[in-house]
């Protein structure tokens, strides 16, 4: 009897260390990460407030997946290990979310910059990046919304030169590198980032969608060389080197522009500190916004006339809580079928609720 309320005793003893590191795991964890029994019960509804509109934002807990999903009107905005991290991806669309005893309770967040006033803001930083007042800026929102548009606008109005296409230029043709950009596009390694920036040294390189740049360690390492604003600006290639036509290390003269769809808050913390930002999320209105801006933008669809646009606007206001997936391919689509005259509407209305 003696033998075994000793192995009892240890058996509680081991439980209750166990129990007692798994308390602090959790305590060290960052975020609000909630325990498990609260874990297995946690889904929180609450219908808030925004732009005069209400919107149900819920919160649960994906057991599958391990894992803290905010949802907006039923649609999935963020998941994350951390339910803090979770809320304030809720609070960018323009909704301030607070955990109190279990709950979630939200409230209408005050946006001090308009979008078309961060869109300002983006023209303003890039001009500054043409003049080479600055070495590099960072554009982040979703995808659709006009920021490359609103990039490359800016560049040409500074009488920047595009040379993303070579083979438009003739053979020998001399370029004022200095009064040029480059468009960089899609999947690079680190070793492919090294020479486009010793082969567009001198000129404004955009980076639009390279995401895989942001996320490579190696690739990061040399971007700071690249877009750090004191001194010169030195890149080291010192991994093997089997390109002849490519030095060890060069003296980058050049100003980068990134456009991301990326979420600011998960872009390097050292490449962000090197560079101007602007955050260009929007809530399904702020989108809107945007838009009847635009249609006023002489280079925005020349082609179609104002007051086409104009009633593709009126009308994609009128069931922007249908349409999931709202972007300036929204508004291209439905411009292009109230040109077209005819019962426009039904066929718009069908195009935008499918996921257009």
């Amino acid at each position: 009897m003696c033998y075994n309320y000793g192995m009892n005793t240890r058996k509680q003893s081991n439980n209750a260390n166990a129990n007692k590191m798994q308390m602090q795991k959790t305590q060290r964890s960052k975020g609000s990460l909630l325990d498990e029994v609260s874990k297995s019960t946690y889904n929180n509804d609450i219908v808030a407030q925004n732009t005069g509109a209400n919107m149900r934002v819920k919160v649960t807990f994906n057991k599958a997946k391990n894992r803290f999903e905010g949802f907006v009107d039923g649609k999935m905005v963020s998941r994350s290990r951390h339910e803090s991290y979770v809320r304030d991806q809720i609070a960018k669309l323009g909704l301030q979310v607070e955990l109190t005893s279990g709950a979630v309770n939200t409230q209408p967040k005050v946006d001090e910059f308009g979008i078309n006033k961060r869109f300002a803001f983006v023209e303003q930083m890039v001009t500054m990046v043409a003049k080479k007042t600055i070495a590099s800026a960072i554009i982040t929102g979703q995808g659709g919304l006009g920021k490359t548009h609103t990039v490359l606008k800016s560049l040409k109005a500074q009488n920047l030169i595009d040379t993303t296409d070579v083979a438009s230029f003739e053979e020998g043709e001399r370029i004022n590198t200095s009064k040029s950009f480059r468009v960089v596009k899609g999947y690079s390694t680190a070793k492919g980032l090294y020479r486009t920036l010793f082969e567009g040294n001198g000129q404004v390189l955009v980076f639009d969608d390279c995401d895989s740049v942001l996320k490579d360690p190696v690739a990061l390492n040399l971007l700071k060389g690249a877009l750090d604003s004191y001194g010169d600006r030195w890149i080291n290639w010192n991994a093997d080197m089997k390109d002849d036509d490519l030095p060890r290390n060069f003296k980058f003269t050049g100003s980068i522009v990134f456009i991301s769809n990326m979420d600011l808050d998960r872009v390097d913390q050292a490449v962000k500190s090197r560079a101007m930002c602007v955050d260009l999320s929007m809530t399904q209105d702020q989108k809107i916004e945007r838009m009847e801006v635009l249609i006023n933008d002489e280079a925005f669809m020349p082609e179609f006339a104002t007051a086409h646009k104009a009633d593709a606007i009126a009308f994609i206001r009128s069931i922007s809580n249908s349409i999931e997936n709202l972007s300036l391919r929204s508004l291209i689509s439905t411009t292009k079928i109230r040109a077209e005259g005819g019962d426009w509407k039904n066929l718009a209305k069908y195009v935008l609720t499918q996921g257009a």
